[in-house]
């Protein structure tokens, strides 16, 4: 699929897309014969994941990371015993996926803290709306 089709598909704009892919986190699978980037479903995961980790607040470099040990796991094998193998590459991932739980937690409290502050602005507006004695 062409790059609009992914953006629409991501929610993600061309520009960003084409950041990604100068960072080198995504590389379109192909190029059209007019030179138009091709992009496969794998492609579009992998930009999930992207999109994903963003607001999380993972940076590129930890995106690189996360996606290269997840490449290398679904390559299945061989993988690099020097650097601790498929054990290591498992144990990475649970570091991000806890790191994720981590955000997610902090954000659910950022979350109720707003949804509160909301409520008590309503609260107070409702009360200022009401008659004087009533």
């Amino acid at each position: 699929m062409q790059i609009g089709e992914v953006a629409a598909r991501t929610e993600l704009s061309l520009r960003t897309i084409r950041h990604y892919e100068e960072t080198g986190l995504v590389v379109p699978s192909a190029r059209s014969r007019g030179g138009f980037r091709l992009y496969t479903e794998r492609d579009v995961a992998r930009l999930m994941v992207i999109r994903r980790m963003k607001p999380l607040g993972f940076t590129l470099d930890q995106m690189r990371e996360l996606l290269d040990a997840t490449d290398r796991l679904d390559a299945d094998g061989p993988y690099d015993e020097a650097t601790g193998g498929r054990p290591a590459l498992l144990a990475l991932v649970r570091d991000y996926e806890r790191s994720a739980a981590e955000q997610v937690d902090r954000l659910r409290v950022q979350l109720a803290r707003a949804e509160e502050f909301a409520h008590d602005l309503r609260t107070r507006l409702d009360a200022q709306a009401e008659p004087a004695g009533s």
